[in-house]
């Protein structure tokens, strides 16, 4: 009886990971048992260590037969486990049963801090840096941190000055895809978010919750040097121009040299010139 070392290896892709020490244990060759893309490799033949082992003891930890037909499937491309709903494939059974979650809306991942359920683990624990803060991706550039790696990488077109989402009907482009998707609601006139009180629409979420401030006589931007509070940060940077006076004049007219705090002035003032020069 011969006694044969025998690993799996692949031969399409990179091999298996296997243990030096889970080699399987044969009593005869098998020369008929012929693989078209995965070959077994005889160490005793290449004069290579092995531990012998018999095929009870190594039932445990040899690459079976299934884990060899997933592998090849991932090499070959092969899809077998198919959506009957929109009839998209898949390698994995796993993946598969996630994705069956779209359609069927089942999310079996709940937050145990508020409401919130999720259908994968991982969009979960995505979920729970919102209630712990935690911010683990950190730009290299500019020292911000965020909670998700894909916000991080967004983040990082910023000082690339990369814009890959382009809008089709004017050529403006953005760096982020939900940019686009907002600016693309100006073409549509598409006005999603609505105000529950008076029914008014808006084309983005922020604008909308600016809007509430409204019904809600909210003013979270307040003065430090009167204490005023305003509903918008923009009416706020104007408001401090009184204050800081002539030292903060950013328009200035090229006729005149005359400066203004806001530009609503300096177009005012404008027209002085055009009526002269009439």
């Amino acid at each position: 009886m011969i006694v044969l070392a025998v690993l799996y290896v692949c031969t399409v892709g990179s091999p298996m990971e296997v243990k030096p020490d889970t080699v399987v244990v044969k009593a005869e060759r098998d020369d008929d048992d012929d693989d078209d893309s995965c070959t077994k490799l005889d160490l005793t033949e290449r004069g290579e260590p092995f531990q012998t082992k018999t095929e009870a003891e190594s039932s445990n930890d040899k690459p079976n037969s299934h884990d060899m037909a997933t592998h090849r499937q991932s090499r070959s491309g092969e899809k077998p486990f198919e959506c009957t709903v929109c009839s998209k494939r898949f390698i994995h059974a796993g993946h598969l049963v996630r994705h069956s979650r779209i359609h069927s809306g089942e999310k079996p991942y709940k937050c145990r801090m508020c409401d919130k359920a999720f259908s994968q683990s991982g969009t979960l624990n995505s979920h729970m840096r919102v209630h712990s803060g935690e911010k683990p991706y950190k730009c290299s550039r500019c020292d911000k941190a965020f909670s998700h790696c894909g916000t991080l990488h967004s983040h990082m077109r910023v000082h690339s000055g990369y814009k890959p989402y382009k809008c089709r009907v004017c050529g403006r482009a953005f760096s982020e895809s939900g940019s686009l998707n907002s600016h693309m609601r100006i073409h549509t006139g598409e006005k999603p978010y609505k105000c529950h009180t008076c029914e008014k629409a808006f084309r983005q979420s922020g604008n909308l919750k600016v809007h509430m401030r409204v019904h809600s006589r909210e003013k979270p931007y307040i003065c430090y040097v009167c204490e005023k509070a305003f509903r918008v940060a923009r009416s706020l940077n104007k408001h401090i121009s009184v204050h800081v006076g002539d030292t903060c004049k950013p328009y200035k007219c090229g006729v005149c040299d005359k400066a203004f705090s806001q530009s609503g002035g300096l177009y005012m003032h404008m027209r002085i010139h055009s009526e002269v020069t009439q």
